[in-house]
């Protein structure tokens, strides 16, 4: 009898997880009935009638317990439980930009990372720079189709289907970078911007960078980053026995690492993926739908991924193209502004694994309230979640200021610990600290833009951050290409400013608006 009684209240918290707030006993049968029970189990596990009798008797103890109507919080969990949560989160979060801290500790160190060298001339310098812009504009795209697509089918456990569709975006940001080389190889054979030398180093570099980053997407989706940090630190590891125990020339220890880094990362994806569907469920050999519904469902955010790298590098471009000094080629690398933007950077990490944090604990939250809404209580739902949103919000606000602020003295205090070591200065430009202050400022509301991105990513409502993410790279152009003309090369930066705000106030309000009908879009994202 407690077997039994036990069983009972097992099943009815898996009714309940489906649906807190069921309209009537109907509908718990026909939840019982989609989770493999019917009349000859339900008589023998509890001696009922038939299914319709286990029905009544489970919306019955659902009403007891008090499960139906009002808003649910996020189901209770252990303190210690919680706590792993939202470390795990963070560190989610934080992987994902770890990269970027470890190429710069490695800079600092070693004088090289995977793609760069301290002591490049200016010509290898804008190769290399050029190659980096290129590749992550032309797989941005493809990084975000592979993100919403693959991790779609990853969610529900169809892992032969997300290695399909994976693989098949990942086919097609080849072809596009192979397209895009051989159209700017003709380009320059007419025009002649670079030498061929310098083009080939731009070819050999792009192609292996849109490798690296559609690979690094994949193991993204996987929740397998750290692999991708552990390629990174051998590929620098190998770059440096390379270059200084081998005496290889920089270039060819970097695109040698290059190509094993890419390759490994390739093998792991395949790899990983033939591991998880060895453990599949036999029998979900389920078709992928037509390609041309997949592009379609998936175009507003391969433009999104399109336009936000360029947001994101135009300001380089504006700054390099400035004609105010020796100018051989048509874009010309600017140290002293790169390695600015490089520290501002790092005030990233921390915000990005606070907004992995909010964005999963809000959907979490979402995820188990939407069960018990009445259709009657859906303005006192969407006031309860917009008011929860704006308290996030605030708070990923503070911490990007936090972030900033800490960034701001940590490195004021490096550069002049490393000269009281007897190195010299990271920073001796005024050039360098003016760019490190602004793009300070720029990528703390860079941050707020990205919560409200992902927020309304997790809503299927991608075509308001489009537009705001338009109107930042907008500005960021316009401001940065003529304050580097009027002033100086240095103020292009200021249209990154300019377009960070713009991007994040414009996000911010189409978030709030979204969360304001939040009923409506969890109705029409399902």
């Amino acid at each position: 009898m407690n077997n039994s009684a036990s069983e009972f209240e097992q099943l009815v918290d898996t009714i309940i997880e489906k649906n807190r707030n069921p309209e009537d006993y109907y509908e718990v049968v026909a939840l019982l009935e989609s989770i493999g029970w019917n009349d000859t189990r339900s008589a023998a596990r509890f001696g009922t009638e038939d299914l319709f009798d286990l029905g009544r008797m489970i919306y019955t103890a659902i009403i007891g317990r008090g499960s139906v109507g009002g808003i649910a919080a996020q189901k209770k969990v252990s303190l210690v439980k919680m706590t792993f949560v939202l470390i795990k989160s963070f560190i989610r979060g934080t992987i994902f930009a770890l990269p970027m801290v470890i190429s710069v500790v490695s800079m600092l160190s070693l004088k090289i990372s995977l793609w760069s060298y301290q002591y490049l001339s200016t010509e290898l310098a804008t190769s290399i720079a050029i190659a980096t812009i290129l590749s992550f504009i032309t797989v941005g795209g493809f990084t975000q189709a592979i993100a919403r697509r693959g991790y779609f089918y990853i969610s529900q456990n169809y892992y032969n289907m997300a290695r399909k569709m994976t693989f098949k975006f990942i086919r097609l940001g080849y072809l596009a970078a192979i397209f895009i080389m051989v159209g700017l190889f003709l380009f320059n054979m007419f025009f002649n911007f670079f030498p061929l030398y310098m083009m080939i180093i731009i070819t050999l570099y792009y192609l292996m960078l849109c490798a690296i980053w559609l690979s690094v997407t994949v193991m993204y989706i996987l929740q397998k980053e750290i692999y991708f940090t552990g390629l990174l630190s051998f590929g620098i590891g190998l770059v440096y026995v390379l270059f200084y125990k081998l005496k290889m020339e920089v270039i060819l220890a970097q695109i040698i690492a290059l190509m094993v880094v890419s390759a490994l990362g390739l093998i792991y994806v395949v790899y990983y993926f033939r591991k998880v569907e060895l453990k599949m469920e036999k029998g979900l050999a389920v078709k992928l739908p037509r390609m041309s519904i997949t592009v379609y469902s998936i175009m507003p955010y391969f433009v999104y991924g399109l336009v936000y790298f360029a947001f994101l590098y135009i300001d380089r471009l504006m700054a390099w193209s400035t004609n105010d000094q020796f100018m051989p080629f048509l874009i010309w690398f600017r140290g002293e502004y790169e390695l600015g933007l490089d520290f501002g950077l790092l005030a990233l990490l921390i915000p990005m694994g606070i907004n992995e944090v909010i964005v999963n604990q809000f959907a979490l939250n979402l995820e188990y309230s939407e069960k018990s809404i009445m259709g009657s209580d859906a303005d006192l739902f969407n006031q309860f979640y917009l008011k929860l949103y704006k308290k996030n919000f605030f708070l990923a606000i503070v911490v990007s200021i936090l972030s900033a602020v800490f960034i701001f003295f940590l490195v004021r205090w490096l550069n002049e610990a490393i000269a009281g070591w007897g190195f010299v200065k990271l920073i001796n430009s005024s050039r360098t600290w003016f760019v490190f202050y602004c793009s300070l400022v720029a990528y703390a509301f860079v941050s707020v833009g990205l919560l409200n991105s992902v927020t309304l990513f997790s809503l299927s409502n991608p075509a308001p951050i489009n537009h705001a993410v338009l109107l930042g790279f907008l500005t960021n152009a316009l401001v940065g290409f003529l304050l580097s003309r009027w002033i100086s090369y240095e103020y292009a930066v200021i249209g990154l400013v300019l377009g960070s705000i713009v991007f994040c106030t414009f996000s911010s309000v189409y978030a709030f608006r979204t969360l304001a009908k939040l009923d409506y879009h969890i109705y029409y994202a399902s």
